[in-house]
């Protein structure tokens, strides 16, 4: 399977059935030297919303070793880790 048709899925947390977006939202997270497929960083919004209240969301990280099953609509994962914007993996 091709990243860009794995692209339109959309990841949902099986422990709570929380949805978390497209993986076409996500950012990336490999292994340069190799090639291998780290994770997904889920980003925290971003921008003001009207009528929405300020948010202390931190970014998201989904490991490669966490998602369970690829469908053909959504891909399923068992947990996830915060990241604060000045960590690194």
């Amino acid at each position: 399977m091709l990243l860009s048709e794995m692209a339109v899925k959309e990841l949902i947390q099986i422990e709570d059935g929380k949805r978390f977006g497209l993986l076409a939202d996500t950012e990336l997270l490999f292994e340069p030297t190799s090639g291998k497929i780290i994770g997904f960083l889920v980003l925290k919004e971003q921008g003001n919303r009207p009528f929405k209240s300020k948010s202390t969301q931190k970014n998201v990280y989904i490991a490669w070793e966490d998602i369970i099953l690829i469908g053909e609509d959504r891909i399923l994962f068992t947990k996830t880790s915060h990241l604060h914007s000045d960590q690194t993996i």
